[in-house]
């Protein structure tokens, strides 16, 4: 068994996520997966990289490799990251809607570390999403809305039907990414991968 894990290929498609962060994985693996091009470990240093280190070019181009490669988790986080910082939503096409739901549950469910607190640019880009398209979600009539008296994010994915128009759909998905979502930090530090 030992010496069919160590083939070459067979890393490549180890969801090193699927793990409990207890288990303490040994770094050698961690090493050998990231070595193989295996997704989960392009998505893991692609968002500490970006969200830990300020690294952003070199995050864009790791969390791009892992969602090419089709992992689920690293083509919403890729898609929302583009949109959210470099005003670039063309990945949302990448993203099937009804698969939406599902995908987005896997993302905060990493708990490979704490998470940590966000970024000047993270915390300004909210503020500015909401005071730019949260009013302009509740303006539209594209479906029955819940009418709220503050435009936050904090219920803005309960406000509205399924009968929502494109637009307002992607608005919610920010704005409940923008909400939820927590940077981690991995107690390894990925750079030496």
């Amino acid at each position: 068994m030992k010496a069919f894990a160590e083939r070459r290929g067979v890393y490549h498609f180890y969801d090193v996520l699927s793990v409990p962060w207890g288990l303490n994985m040994p770094s050698s693996l961690l090493k050998s997966c990231y070595a193989e091009g295996n997704p989960s470990t392009l998505y893991i240093k692609g968002v500490q990289f970006f969200f830990s280190f300020g690294l952003k070019e070199e995050e864009l181009s790791l969390m791009k490799r892992a969602a090419d490669a089709g992992y689920e988790r690293a083509v919403y986080t890729h898609a929302m990251t583009r949109a959210i910082f470099c005003c670039d939503g063309q990945y949302f096409a990448d993203i099937p809607r009804e698969s939406v739901q599902r995908i987005w549950k896997l993302v905060p469910s990493v708990k490979w570390g704490w998470g940590l607190w966000h970024s000047d640019e993270f915390r300004h880009n909210r503020a500015v999403f909401v005071s730019a398209y949260v009013p302009s979600f509740y303006r539209c009539q594209c479906a029955t809305h819940v009418e709220r008296q503050c435009l936050c994010l904090w219920h803005i994915d309960m406000t509205k039907d399924d009968n929502m128009c494109e637009r307002c759909f992607w608005i919610i998905e920010i704005g409940t990414f923008l909400r939820d979502f927590e940077p981690i930090s991995i107690i390894r530090d990925t750079r030496n991968w």
